[in-house]
């Protein structure tokens, strides 16, 4: 049972299949993703019927290549009357991108998101959190192109992504360009002084229930803060290919899969949730709608 107290947490999806993710991207070429099989649709249907039957509504980050495949989608879920974000264009680690690419990618997706759905679109999220200290220009580019929010910034360790010391809870940040825009970061718990991971994904299905269960209620109800928890469709399709890769991209893409759907409804049972604007806009982060 939900504590009407707890803040309204942020509940978001990245739009992508399972081909386009980075712990794939050395077995699956950009070339290649026009002849896989292509199921962002049903797995997205799945997660929207999820959250209808759970009386939610979320913030869904569209990757530009299933927007261009799939517009009807794209207008159903908001037609279901969640936020339509921005994914980027085509999954590609900021990192590894110059400026210029970036600019053309991230422009491009926000005006076909933007001609799609008839309203300006707001919000954007990195592929595989890859605003770092290494492309914190990025977020000039996304000043620039009048986003009003990332979230982007993951403050942890690790192999791919990741800023340790960033903030831990959503604010405004400086861009390097002296611009401001509101942060969304991914959402971390302290366990023995260490700090872990809870905002959903690979952690939700790795991660024990009861870890990510405390760690976010931890924020809720001692830290007094917001969370954002995210998740892709993919990770509601068990039925997906099996892709031959190292052990590492396996483990992390393939364990618990099976797992997914029942402990989000569990989640949504136990926490308050909606759209990312709108968490922002109770925080007076931004103006509300």
């Amino acid at each position: 049972m939900i504590e009407q107290q707890l803040p309204v947490n942020a509940m978001t999806v990245d739009v992508e299949d399972y081909f386009h993710v980075a712990a794939l991207a050395s077995a699956i070429p950009r070339s290649d993703w026009d002849n896989m099989e292509y199921r962002a649709e049903a797995s997205t249907h799945r997660i929207c019927q999820i959250f209808a039957d759970a009386g939610i509504k979320a913030t869904f980050f569209v990757l530009g290549w299933v927007a261009r495949k799939s517009p009807r989608l794209v207008r159903e879920i908001q037609a279901a009357g969640h936020e339509i974000a921005s994914h980027g264009w085509s999954h590609q680690l900021v990192f590894n991108q110059t400026r210029e690419e970036f600019m053309r990618e991230t422009r491009d997706s926000k005006a076909l998101l933007e001609d799609i759905c008839g309203r300006p679109v707001e919000g954007y999220r990195a592929s595989t959190y890859s605003i770092t200290r290494r492309s914190l220009w990025a977020l000039d580019v996304l000043c620039e192109l009048g986003f009003r929010y990332d979230s982007s910034v993951f403050p942890i360790h690790h192999d791919v992504y990741g800023i340790p010391d960033a903030p831990r809870h959503p604010g405004v940040i400086k861009a390097p360009g002296g611009e401001s825009i509101v942060e969304f970061p991914m959402s971390t718990s302290t366990f023995a002084g260490v700090r872990v991971p809870v905002s959903g994904g690979g952690y939700f299905r790795l991660l024990p229930y009861w870890l990510i269960s405390s760690g976010l209620g931890k924020l809720n109800r001692i830290e007094k803060r917001p969370f954002v928890f995210y998740l892709h469709p993919w990770e509601v399709d068990p039925g997906q290919p099996v892709i031959k890769t190292n052990f590492r991209s396996r483990f992390r893409h393939y364990t618990n899969l099976h797992r997914t759907e029942g402990r989000l409804r569990r989640l949504l049972d136990e926490f308050r949730f909606a759209p990312m604007r709108d968490a922002l806009a109770e925080l007076k982060l931004l103006p509300a709608t």
